[in-house]
């Protein structure tokens, strides 16, 4: 049953597929807000806002049940990268080959993971939850060594190359991605970097191609499971399409501070990653 502090306190009438009845212009607010948050993240570093969306939907929107707050972030979160990509996609900005190989290893390490991560207790799936973004917190403040390629591509030539460290990759960071309901941005990111040294503006737009698919992976197995409220995610969405809208405007502007922006970000999932941990022991 899927269930919120806000729907318990005011005595709401839930439906009986178990989705959550809205019964507050308050939980209306936190939701948007909180897929705001989610797009605008997304949409500046290509990753972060699904490592925050289960945080969120528990500690602010009041969600109970962690698998449901699991399922539901990852509905939401899957839209959300979608309304990103088309942007950086109008921006030349996504390797689509290495994308789409990257995505389906990592789809189906996603499926995987989603199964296993469902018969998990919630409460020691949220310690294990806290304490990857404590691990992916530490490793984005880490200096990268390697140097940019920009004209990096999966063709024939270098399939010999590519292929032996995407797929591997690709599987690792979707068994990650299903298990924790995340879309793996922050995981997608630097593993993209590490195996092709493509320039950070192209791993961010193609990460959101792999977000999307292991998202719906994640998704589709959750909803399969009923553990997907389906009001909550409809506004997570239409807050997250505005947030994902914002953050392609202001990563132009942050180009120059993207290094500092990161860091602080990095700063705060470490910060998070810790509350939750010590919350769930």
């Amino acid at each position: 049953m899927v269930r919120t502090r806000a729907s318990v306190a005011a005595n709401a009438v839930e439906p009986a597929h178990g989705g959550l009845t809205v019964v507050t212009a308050m939980h209306v607010l936190l939701a948007l807000a909180s897929g705001g948050l989610i797009g605008l993240v997304l949409g500046l570093v290509g990753g972060g806002g699904s490592i925050l969306a289960v945080p969120l939907l528990i500690y602010v929107v009041g969600v109970e049940s962690v698998h449901a707050a699991i399922g539901t972030a990852a509905v939401a979160v899957t839209a959300n990268a979608l309304f990103g990509l088309a942007g950086h996609a109008r921006a030349g900005r996504v390797k689509w080959p290495c994308a789409l190989v990257f995505a389906a290893a990592g789809a189906i390490g996603a499926a995987i993971g989603a199964e296993i991560g469902k018969s998990f207790d919630g409460k020691r799936l949220l310690l294990l939850f806290g304490l990857l973004m404590i691990a992916i917190g530490l490793s984005m403040l880490r200096k990268r060594r390697r140097e940019d390629d920009p004209d990096v591509r999966l063709s024939r030539a270098t399939a010999g190359v590519l292929l032996p460290r995407l797929v591997p990759t690709g599987l690792g960071v979707g068994l990650a991605a299903g298990f924790f309901g995340i879309g793996g941005g922050f995981l997608i990111v630097p593993a993209l970097l590490a195996a092709t040294a493509m320039p950070f503006a192209n791993a961010v737009g193609t990460s959101l191609v792999v977000v999307a698919a292991l998202g719906f992976t994640t998704a589709g197995s959750y909803a399969l499971s009923g553990q997907v409220d389906w009001p909550l995610t409809a506004l997570l969405i239409a807050g997250g399409a505005g947030g994902a809208t914002a953050g392609l405007m202001l990563g132009g502007r942050l180009a120059a501070h993207k290094l500092l922006f990161e860091r602080i970000f990095a700063a705060v999932v470490v910060a998070v990653g810790a509350y939750i941990a010590i919350g769930a022991r």
